[in-house]
């Protein structure tokens, strides 16, 4: 494992800002939680709107920190990570927000009306992709710290990652499971295909999840 150098020469890792980066994830997946119940209540209604716009927000947060640390990078000497890796992870923490953004566009598009019969799967849908990236959390700060070297747990912080790739075979069975429902449902072909875009998007939040956690798997690989 490389020594983290950089450490020793700045007050700020550029690694902490991957943690500032990740709060955004939580925080898009709030807005996203209760758009779903807002749009199950009554359609695009108003505030749907609004909460899509935070959406946004967020999103265009989430990027500001993206490019501030990879502008900021030190030199692949002094990085405590290789920085091939690094880049790899910032992209696919970032993708995550990105199938969240998306998924709202398709839902603003027009007014759907979802079906009662898919209503509670979609929306147990969204907290599997909660759990997933709540479970990137205590990922990344286990593995921060054993790069670190804050903490010895490889094993712990193993497990972490295998906790969201559980979430994420669950999440992939229910949007087959899913789609094929709303597909072969007596839904207009119009509502079909936003709906099932926008539960695409939200897999996608999931694979984005796993991929963080292949990443972060690899940077600590012997």
């Amino acid at each position: 494992m490389r020594l983290p150098f950089f450490g020793l020469l700045s007050d700020r890792s550029p690694l902490d800002g991957l943690i500032e980066h990740y709060t955004k994830i939580n925080e898009c997946v709030d807005v996203i939680k209760e758009s779903m119940e807002c749009y199950v209540a009554g359609g695009a209604c108003r505030e749907f709107v609004e909460l899509a716009k935070q959406v946004d927000e967020i999103e265009n947060q989430a990027d500001l920190i993206k490019r501030r640390i990879r502008n900021h990078l030190p030199r692949g000497l002094f990085m405590s990570v290789d920085k091939g890796l690094f880049l790899q992870y910032t992209k696919a923490q970032d993708n995550i927000l990105d199938d969240a953004q998306e998924a709202m566009q398709w839902l603003a598009m027009r007014p759907v009306e979802i079906p009662a019969q898919f209503q509670k799967t979609v929306i147990a849908m969204i907290e599997e992709v909660d759990m997933a990236c709540e479970h990137l959390g205590p990922a990344l700060t286990a593995t921060l710290g054993l790069i670190n070297h804050e903490h010895l747990d490889r094993q712990g912080t193993k497990d972490k990652f295998w906790a969201i790739r559980r979430r994420r075979q669950s999440i992939f069975k229910m949007k087959n499971k899913l789609c094929s429902e709303i597909y072969n449902s007596d839904m207009d072909f119009k509502d079909i295909y936003q709906l099932i875009h926008y539960v695409e998007k939200l897999e996608g939040m999931g694979h984005n999840t796993e991929n963080c956690a292949d990443i972060l798997r690899n940077m600590i690989a012997r």
